[in-house]
């Protein structure tokens, strides 16, 4: 029989009409049943998400189908508990899951979740367990349903869900309970092993953010999908995708405008996460895009950007910071005839000759790199500020030029006049 009735299609076009962000659709039997849905949608030139809600069996057995069609699942346990028996429902739940997860699309945990607050102001123990456990399982969402639709205490309900979800992921071993779905896959779509390389590259170089720019937030999910710990920051076109994309865990949605090229598209994507005080100048950051730029589906580079106005970047020894003024010398000869204590030497490396000068520095900037390189040993036992491996340092910085070091990043950058 036809998964949908009348009464559902004029539904769905009265949310097309609306503008609704996300369809959830009841007793999903197959992958069938979310294709005259997108039939539909299609139709209308609609770009809703749907959210395949498991409560039967058939929608249990045919998940991996139902996974490949639709933008999600929802793990409806409330009606799933009258068809299936109830002690089987945890490790459906889990099963469901890891499904989820292993096909990098949404999976969203509900029903009677806390369901006492309907009409008590805290929850049980068992309930905050229970949401607990769900999201060491994985799950890249709790909903609260009742509790707020009908519940006493709407507003105690979304407190209670959201510190339960924050403690628990700052749980040290959560890490490890939520493994890295699809890391290991053997065959990935160039989008998806991209969206793995960026946040395999987050985490080594310890980057403040992974910033996606994508019209169609397709490579936010992707990025999702691994479960980075790096906060993952959706630049997108319209504003319709930027609700949808807060559904990914993980994921900051920005609105940004149209770019013409790559290098713009970057300058645009960063700069609107700046604005939104999500990064900072100095930070470091992985940006994802596709070439050749406003196309959906072509997410294939990976950039690594400093962010504001950072003119070197190299390895900070010990955890200083230094301001001053530029002093840039290429030999120790020409450090004694204008090297002034209290400015920064900038040379290429350092020899026992700068002793003496590097003595009086606010702090030192070579080009020579290596943590057991001269400067950086001489650095650490005078306790000064030091910089290595700063490439073209002597041509970048100008003498009298007013900069900051950040040794803990290894960063320098340069300061207003």
């Amino acid at each position: 029989m036809p998964y949908m009735s009348q009464r559902d299609r004029n539904d769905i076009l009265f949310g097309i009409e609306q503008g609704f962000d996300l369809i959830s659709a009841s007793f999903t039997r197959n992958a069938q049943d979310i294709m005259e849905i997108r039939h539909l949608l299609n139709e209308h030139d609609c770009t809703m998400r749907i959210i395949a809600k498991i409560e039967n069996q058939e929608g249990i057995d045919n998940i991996d189908e139902i996974l490949t069609v639709a933008d999600g699942i929802m793990v409806a346990r409330g009606d799933m508990g009258v068809e299936i028996d109830f002690a089987e429902i945890p490790a459906i739940q889990k099963h469901l899951i890891d499904r989820a997860m292993s096909a990098g699309k949404i999976c969203i945990t509900a029903t009677q979740m806390l369901d006492s607050m309907m009409v008590n102001p805290r929850p049980t123990r068992a309930e905050i367990t229970d949401v607990a456990n769900a999201i060491y399982d994985g799950t890249g969402a709790v909903m609260l349903s009742g509790e707020t639709a009908a519940g006493k205490y709407p507003v105690e309900a979304l407190k209670a869900m959201a510190t339960i979800a924050e403690t628990t992921e700052a749980d040290s071993s959560f890490d490890s309970l939520v493994h890295h779905a699809g890391a290991h896959d053997s065959h990935l779509t160039i989008g998806a092993a991209v969206g793995h390389a960026a946040c395999t590259t987050a985490t080594d170089i310890g980057a403040s953010a992974i910033i996606s720019a994508s019209k169609s937030g397709e490579t936010a999910r992707l990025l999702s999908r691994f479960r980075p710990d790096t906060q993952i920051i959706a630049c997108v076109l319209d504003e319709s995708t930027r609700r949808q994309m807060n559904i990914y865990r993980g994921v900051t949605p920005l609105l940004m405008d149209y770019a013409n090229s790559t290098d713009e598209l970057i300058s645009m994507s960063v700069d609107a996460a700046e604005k939104a005080d999500l990064i900072h100048s100095g930070d470091l950051v992985v940006v994802t895009a596709g070439v050749p730029v406003g196309v959906s589906g072509t997410t294939n580079m990976i950039k690594i950007h400093l962010v504001g106005n950072t003119l070197l970047a190299g390895v900070g020894i010990g955890q200083h910071n230094a301001k001053g003024e530029v002093c840039v010398c290429r030999s120790a000869a020409e450090a004694a005839k204008k090297f002034k204590p209290g400015q920064i030497l900038v040379v290429p490396f350092t020899t026992n000759a700068a002793l003496p000068f590097m003595r009086d520095a606010a702090g030192i900037i070579t080009e020579e790199a290596g943590t057991n390189s001269h400067s950086a040993i001489v650095g650490l036992t005078l306790d000064k500020a030091v910089i290595v491996g700063a490439t073209n340092a002597t041509r970048t910085l100008k003498d009298g030029m007013t900069i900051s070091m950040d040794c803990s990043r290894g960063v320098v950058q340069a300061m207003p006049e």
